[in-house]
């Protein structure tokens, strides 16, 4: 398998390396011939990435939790809604592409594509003998692509070496067992054991259905002999019931003999039945029609009662009414009086309102003028405030001005100092030339002067006058204090007394009301002393109507009473004189025992019934123990001859398995892989180290047992040990040279060939001499198995160096975005 062209697009380890979304890599042109390619760039670049991808099977394998592609998902290492694999590839003289699209927007989805190329050179989906073709699914794919290059975990074992790769002294008994019969080409004996468990485990199954057929047959024998034990004595229930039948038929017999005579007798007791049913009806009609009078007299009694309890209810009410409109006069009395108990405050109110509200208006007014100067005060001392501010500020420029004249005048002094003045140097002389112009800057720097200090003056009296003023306002203050206070007495003095003045109309309503509240008392009084709390004349005729209805409800009820005696005694010795009524006790007696009767037949005959099923069955279940009987035998000598099978075809299946042929096969290959590993390290690394591969292992017991495991013998200290006893460094070189060795007998002895090795920084725990001498390992390898080239990471400089070529990812970024500029400038 050679990569030809590689494009990946939306692959997170090509955007963080290289901060690009696409990248294409021509891998014909960048080999060029080469045997040893380097791909060499910074940690995080992306190198791995792009080594993984480089096969055509599915998933990264530096990142896969197993060896086979059952481990990894594209999901987590993708980041465009559709990210793509595009890989060309040969194989054995065919041009091959593989298309890998994974979704990820929405429902995740992966479709994998293969493709061949033609003799027209048209490509066409790839199609397998058994009649599979590539159609985007990721199983037809994987089928495909095994059915080309061989299995996946053979291929990641011996020659793809990724990063972090599980070494061999890490496998199982059986994975080792499984990769090893996989280099051997023994496909076609794992088949057979395949097929031959397979059968093995259908004649288990068809076996145990024997078995539970037989157990179901046992099983229904002892249901039959239970049912046989049971059913036992058939024929003797038989003869009993039948003379039961017959004693039952004579009881019937009888019962309805004695049934008869008495419908008899009670069809001649009707006529007497009828009479005294009539009487008993009109006597009932009589309690009826007493009890309905009667009814309608507690009706009339009740409404008179409840006449007479609302007519006391009435006398009660107007009682409760007269003592509470009279109490309610007592209190209505009292609070009158209460009020004009004030009239004599309300009349001093009057009188001294109008003079108090006088005295508020004066104090109001002497208020409001000590306001007026304290305001005056406030403005007072913001014009103090404000003059000394301006005396500071005038202050200040006329020290400013006094400094400036002082300045010009020193400057001024300088003309009779000068050494050129009257010389012919003196219009060039820019000192004489300054002491001038300084001269006429004197008068106007005097005049400043002088008139911040006639400014100052002014200054000075407008705070002496502001400073007077508030002199003569400073109690200003204190006088509108006591006035405010002076104020608010008066105020409240007037409004407490117009306050009590505002009653002055409720004093004279309540006279008024006093007036009417005494007549009516007194009205009250007088009819209270008169008796007018007796019943009126009205109530009392209503009261001895009510007697007197009362009286002649009594009257009827008596009346009533003796009518309805009379009428019962008349009919009560009518019904004594008829004879005594037929007994249906009697009926019912005769019928229970004619039913009785019924009954017994019908269960006797019920018992014969199943007295004669139960011999059939005895019959039947006798047949059926007998047929049940051959089919055991049938059932037992075919469980026999299926047991034989299967242990044939366990027998044939455990040859056929990883411990038979194949054990045996590969004890056969144990000695070729050990002597290719050890020409490999004496070719590269000396006879320090020599390796033999044992596939017999010793137990604490001292027995032998399958098992696997690679020691490696020190010609140094004459030691030998398992491999996974070595130091990293040691470990490393031997894991390498039997990995390679496990290639190249793949290529020798197999026929399955592959034209190209892939390596991902497995020199990592190598010292640097060990690294030269692994890379002189790579070029032996690529001799002895026939191979073109190898695709190798490595972060040692020395060894990148030792590459016959060498793809840069950092140039492959450059150029990548020398290409988008270049676009983007078109």
């Amino acid at each position: 398998m050679q990569p030809l062209r590689l494009t990946l697009k939306g692959f997170r380890g090509i955007r963080d390396g290289l901060g690009l979304d696409e990248i294409t890599l021509d891998l014909e042109r960048l080999a060029d011939g080469a045997e040893l390619i380097a791909i060499a760039g910074p940690n995080g670049s992306g190198k791995s990435t792009i080594m993984d991808n480089l096969v055509p099977y599915l998933g990264l394998q530096s990142r896969a939790s197993m060896p086979a592609t059952g481990g990894f998902s594209y999901y987590e290492h993708v980041y465009l809604p559709e990210s793509l694999k595009d890989l060309t590839w040969a194989h054995e003289g065919r041009c091959y592409r593989s298309q890998i699209v994974i979704r990820v927007s929405g429902r995740r989805r992966t479709e994998a594509f293969l493709h061949m190329l033609d003799d027209g050179g048209r490509w066409s989906p790839v199609t397998l003998e058994d009649g599979t073709i590539s159609d985007g699914r990721v199983e037809t794919y994987t089928r495909c692509v095994e059915s080309i290059c061989g299995s996946a975990e053979t291929f990641f074992t011996s020659v793809f070496a990724a990063q972090g790769k599980r070494q061999l002294s890490t496998y199982r008994n059986a994975e080792i067992k499984t990769l090893l019969a996989d280099l051997l080409g023994q496909e076609e004996i794992q088949a057979l054991g395949q097929k031959a468990a397979e059968t093995a485990r259908l004649l288990k199954a068809g076996l145990a259905t024997l078995r539970q057929e037989l157990a179901a047959v046992d099983a229904e024998d002892q249901h039959l002999e239970a049912a046989r034990r049971k059913l036992d004595g058939a024929g003797d229930r038989v003869s009993a019931a039948d003379r039961a039948k017959r004693s039952t038929q004579s009881a019937l017999e009888a019962a309805q003999t004695g049934h008869a005579r008495v419908v008899v007798e009670r069809e001649q007791s009707r006529a007497t039945d009828a009479r005294r049913a009539q009487l008993m009806a009109e006597r009932q009609s009589n309690l009826a029609g007493a009890a309905q009078a009667q009814s309608a007299l507690d009706v009339q009694e009740r409404a008179e009662h409840q006449r007479l309890e609302r007519l006391d209810q009435r006398v009660a009410n107007r009682l409760q009414q007269e003592r509470s409109r009279r109490q309610a006069l007592t209190q209505s009395r009292r609070r009158c009086l209460a009020a004009l108990a004030e009239a004599g405050a309300v009349r001093r109110a009057e009188r001294r309102l109008p003079l108090a509200q006088r005295v508020q208006a004066l104090l109001g007014a002497r208020t409001l003028a000590c306001r007026e100067q304290v305001h005056q005060l406030t403005q007072c001392q913001g014009a103090v405030r404000l003059a000394e501010q301006r005396a500071a500020a005038i202050e200040r420029d006329a020290g400013r001005a006094a400094l400036k004249a002082e300045e010009l005048a020193r400057r001024f002094g300088l003309t009779g100092e000068v050494p050129c003045a009257g010389t012919d140097l003196q219009g060039r002389c820019k000192l004489l030339a300054d002491a001038r112009e300084a001269q006429t800057l004197i008068p106007n720097a005097q005049a400043q002067v002088a008139r911040l200090v006639s400014e100052k003056s002014e200054v000075q009296r407008e705070l002496i006058d502001a400073r007077r003023r508030c002199g003569a306002l400073a109690g200003a203050p204190h006088a509108l204090a006591r006035a405010e206070v002076r104020e608010a007495v008066a105020r409240e003095r007037a409004n407490r007394l117009s306050v009590v003045r505002s009653k002055a109309q409720a004093c004279a309503q309540a006279q008024a009301t006093l007036v009417e509240i005494e007549q009516e008392l007194q009205a009250l009084g007088l009819q209270a002393s008169e008796g007018a709390a007796a019943e009126t004349i009205d109530e009392r005729a209503e009261r001895q109507q009510i007697a007197a209805a009362r009286k002649a409800i009594e009257a009827q009820r008596g009346q009533q009473a003796r009518q309805t005696e009379a009428a019962l005694a008349r009919l009560d010795q009518a019904l004594a004189t008829l004879p005594p009524a037929f007994d249906e006790q009697q009926a019912a007696r005769a019928a229970r025992a004619l039913g009785a009767a019924k009954e017994a037949l019908a269960a006797a005959e019920r018992a014969m019934l199943t007295a004669v099923r139960e011999s059939q069955q005895l019959e039947e279940v006798s047949k059926q123990s007998a047929r049940l009987g051959e089919r055991r035998e049938s059932l037992r000598a075919r469980c026999a001859r299926v047991e034989d099978e299967l242990g044939n075809w366990n027998l044939f299946a455990r040859c056929m398995s990883n411990d038979g042929l194949i054990a045996l096969a590969i004890d056969d290959a144990g000695p070729a892989l050990s002597a290719l590993a050890n020409d490999l390290l004496l070719a590269c690394y000396g006879p320090r180290f020599t390796v033999s591969i044992r596939t017999l292992l010793e137990t604490a017991k001292g027995e032998q047992k399958e098992g696997f495991d690679i020691v490696v013998h020190d010609g140094d200290t004459g030691d030998s040990k398992s491999v996974g006893m070595m130091s990293g460094g040691e470990r490393t070189l031997v894991e390498l040279c039997l990995t390679r060795a496990i290639a190249l007998y793949l290529a020798r002895n197999t026929g399955r060939r592959y034209t190209t090795l892939f390596t991902d920084e497995a020199d990592g725990a190598l010292d640097p001499q060990r690294k030269r001498m692994f890379m002189a390992m790579k070029r032996e390898v690529l001799r002895l198995g026939g191979y073109e080239r190898e695709y190798f990471i490595s972060q040692t400089p020395e060894l990148t160096a030792m590459a016959d070529a060498v793809i840069d990812v950092d140039a492959l970024k450059a150029d990548a975005c020398d290409v988008d500029r270049g676009v983007s400038m078109a």
